[in-house]
């Protein structure tokens, strides 16, 4: 094609040749076509997409005014890596294309300019996006807006900033219908159902997945002997000199873990095991300030730096091409995951990714079996979109009407055509009016909730009142968590945040170590923890919340296919054949279940009657299914029942006296049935609790509840207080609130995922069933005994009475 030249000839000066889907993607573009390409990650995905568009520029004689490609990131620190992407075939060639970048770190001098002289090609996020759309002069800015790119679209699409992104699209195409989209992602399951939420519902897609498969070579440290009683975390930080073994100071590496407390600890760790690399080695998570993130990728990049411990804040496309290796320290839990990380090593077209995994329970080994075997069959998790979230749908609504204008009909057609709103009913759809222009049914006393008003003279809503405007645009998005405390030198410079709660449980000269330095509390003043570096010793590192990951549904059924294979003895991975002793050891005990068993193992022990349940549902499930059960015994005869649970099953503790193993046999129909699952688990757990906390974060969302302005943040306890006044006022006077309707549901649906707890209760009801007496805890009892001695106060350590536990457990080995 004519077209193409450009494109072609600046291949060529690279000494390139275009991958088979570049060619495709560049001929639908050309064509006005939208699609999806799901190719691997280190593909060429970003040139695929964009270059269409841009030779498309390039042909046309007159010159349009405003962005022409508009291309959405998940996250900041991608854009300068993509807007260097992008600039660099712009520069060499020196095509008449200016490439800008807008999000939370560009100066206010900068998004001035692109306002007035706005560059063709911008790169955003969705949260600067809704601030754009939400300034007045939006129209111009986006009236020849021809293409939409939505980067790692797997990323986007699972959370609510997903449906952000699809609102905002809905918006844009009100302008232009003809307007083109295209979705990136190398890790999604369910591609068809991605397409559709990516471009609408009446959009044709193609599909572009020509690119050749990626090959990831996965080799594991298995430790030197494997304990018939393994606990979580038993191995982990014990197994460092195993790992540095294996890492080549001269080999640039990414050590990912799966939480910013873990990737401190080993990063403390490494840099005492290994002080040579001094200089070499840093630490990356998201907490850390953006500058000295920014600065150790930059020094990744250009070599300087050999080994990053890090979290998932380098799981995306960041560009490192030095990257010869990463190590994964724990199980990822989930197939898409490590897939994403395997491909920051060897991130170029055709690169064999190499993943070194280094197991911190024994029992991940059987994880990373399954891992390796779904990955052999090509199976990947589904991304599932969150169900019609109107406190998004609040916020888009109220940002239309800072900006453009909100026109009810033309805006009601267009959310119906995205994905997730297409069932919005029409009393849904009057009642978020209802509430924006009168706060409701509740809450029309006050001002502060009457947000829009109707302009009759453009027949649209507005926000009249500039002081809710600007409040309403520093407080646009949909991630929300608790205010978080900066961290500052008291001479210098910001290192990053951490969470109130653990700031508030330190003293002046305490030392804690965060941003890989060893720091000294000076004071705690406006949010912000003012510290000098110490050369004291502390083993006090910050938690943030939300450190525990589960196992996806897709990992649960491999796991329970890698447990058929190990029933049957066939160890035909080299995990699995690490694995023997301990699988030996508990079929000496009990049975290892196969993939359509369930196993309930009963004990008596001096600490009362013990129940182990084995779904292999992850925890999350776990966690329903151990206090429905202990809910439903305790119907039939009252007692105190204690749960522990973790990804491989749950505990029931239960007073020696009671007859459990009795009521498990009389009962076990009982305890399986999900007719009245609903209310069940609302006697079984504090659900109205539950449902309130998850309401706080609903109410920022929908700007019910502001943090404040930049330095003024509220409290988290301020937080609290105003979304526990509300929760009341609505429980009391508007009990059919949408909101509280949606607090409910989303609680039930994602964090009880009771979904996944529906088919895991049908799963063990039409399977068989093993109930196991045995004499005392074996090898997949221990880790669930461990998980609850976690929750006790003692001055002896957990290492300590695990390690006294062990050795009373291996006397009757013997």
């Amino acid at each position: 094609m004519e077209s193409l030249k450009p494109i072609e000839a600046w291949f060529a000066q690279q000494g390139w040749t275009p991958a088979l889907f570049q060619r495709q993607t560049w001929k639908a573009s050309l064509e006005g076509a939208s699609g999806l390409i799901q190719v691997p990650t280190g593909s060429g995905k970003t040139y695929a997409a964009v270059l269409g568009p841009i030779a498309k520029i390039l042909a046309e004689k007159s010159s349009k005014r405003g962005v022409r490609l508009l291309y959405i990131t998940p996250l900041r620190a991608l854009s300068r890596d993509l807007a260097v992407s992008i600039h660099l075939p712009i520069s060499e060639m020196n095509w008449p294309i200016r490439v800008g970048t807008r999000n939370g770190d560009t100066k206010s001098a900068e998004r001035t300019k692109q306002l007035k002289n706005p560059p063709e090609i911008l790169i955003t996020t969705p949260e600067s996006l809704s601030v754009l759309i939400g300034n007045q002069k939006v129209l111009d800015l986006f009236k020849n807006l021809e293409t939409v790119v939505l980067d790692e679209w797997h990323e986007l699409m699972g959370s609510k900033r997903g449906s952000q992104t699809e609102l905002c699209l809905s918006w844009l195409r009100t302008l232009n219908p003809s307007l083109q989209t295209w979705a990136l992602s190398a890790t999604v399951g369910n591609p068809d159902e991605a397409a559709k939420h990516a471009l609408g519902l009446h959009e044709r897609c193609i599909h572009i997945n020509s690119a050749k498969p990626r090959s990831t070579t996965i080799r594991s440290i298995i430790p030197d002997t494997i304990d018939g009683f393994p606990w979580a975390g038993h191995l982990g930080l014990r197994m460092y000199e195993e790992l540095v073994a294996k890492l080549d100071p001269g080999r640039s590496t990414l050590l990912f873990t799966n939480t910013r407390n873990q990737s401190e600890r080993w990063h403390q760790c490494l840099r005492f095991a290994c002080p040579e690399m001094e200089g070499l080695l840093a630490l990356h998570h998201s907490a850390i300030d953006r500058s000295e993130r920014e600065a150790i990728e930059d020094n990744m990049k250009d070599g300087r730096l050999k080994w990053v411990v890090c979290t998932s804040s380098l799981d995306l496309g960041i560009d490192f091409q030095p990257v010869e290796q990463v190590v994964q320290i724990g199980s990822p839990k989930n197939i898409a995951r490590l897939l994403q990380r395997a491909g920051r090593s060897a991130h170029t077209p055709g690169g064999t990714s190499d993943v070194l995994f280094m197991p911190t329970n024994a029992l991940e080994l059987l994880e990373l079996s399954a891992l390796r075997r779904g990955l052999q069959n090509n199976i990947i998790e589904h991304r599932k979109s969150p169900e019609k979230p109107l406190d998004v749908l609040l916020q888009h609504l109220t940002t239309l009407a800072c900006g453009p204008g909100l026109k009810t009909t033309e805006t009601l057609e267009a959310i119906r055509k995205t994905a997730t709103f297409a069932s919005l009913t029409d009393d849904e759809w009057k009642w978020c009016l209802l509430f924006l222009e009168k706060g409701g049914v509740c809450l029309n006393a006050y001002p502060r909730y009457r947000k829009i008003e109707w302009d009759a003279e453009q027949n649209h809503y507005i926000v009249n009142n500039q002081s809710i405007a600007r409040l309403h645009k520093l407080n646009i998005g949909t991630i929300t968590s608790a205010p978080s405390v900066r961290v500052k030198f008291s001479r210098g410079a910001y290192l990053g945040h951490v969470e109130e709660y653990f700031i508030s449980q330190l003293k002046p000269k305490d030392v804690f170590f965060f941003a890989g330095r060893q720091l000294e509390l000076i004071r705690f003043k406006d949010m912000t923890a003012y510290v000098k570096a110490t050369k004291r010793k502390s083993n006090t590192v910050p938690a943030w919340v939300g450190g525990q990951m589960a196992l996806s549904d897709l990992l649960t059924t491999q796991l329970r296919e890698e447990l058929g294979q190990a029933s049957k003895f066939i160890l035909d991975t080299p995990e699995l054949q690490a694995l023997k002793p301990l699988i030996e050891r508990q079929m000496e005990l009990s049975v290892v279940p196969n993939k359509n068993e369930l196993l309930i193992e009963t004990c008596l022990t001096r600490e009362g009657q013990h129940l182990f349940v084995y779904p292999f549902e992850g925890r999350f499930v776990h966690e329903g299914l151990g206090f429905l059960w202990a809910s439903r015994l305790a119907t039939k005869k009252r007692s105190t029942i204690t749960v522990s649970i973790n990804d491989y099953g749950f505990e029931l503790l239960a007073p020696r006296y009671y007859p459990l193993e009795f009521l498990l046999e009389e009962n076990l129909e009982y305890l399986l049935e999900d007719s009245e699952l609903e209310r069940d688990l609302e006697n079984a757990l504090n659900l109205s609790e539950l449902c309130k906390r998850r309401f706080r974060s609903i109410a920022q969302i929908s700007g019910l509840m502001v943090q404040g302005y930049p330095g003024k943040n509220k409290t988290s306890g301020q937080l609290q207080i105003s979304s526990s006044l509300l929760w009341d006022v609505f429980n009391r006077h508007e009990p059919d609130n949408l909101l509280l309707l949606q607090a409910r549901r989303e609680v039930l649906q994602d964090q009880l995922e009771m979904p996944r707890l529906v088919k895991a209760l049908s799963r063990m009801r039409t399977g068989s069933i093993v109930h196991s007496r045995i004499p005392r805890p074996g090898p997949l009892a221990f880790p669930l005994l461990v998980e609850r001695l976690r929750s006790r106060l003692s001055n002896e350590s957990i290492v300590d009475r695990v390690s006294r536990m062990q050795q009373d457990a291996l006397k009757h080995e013997y």
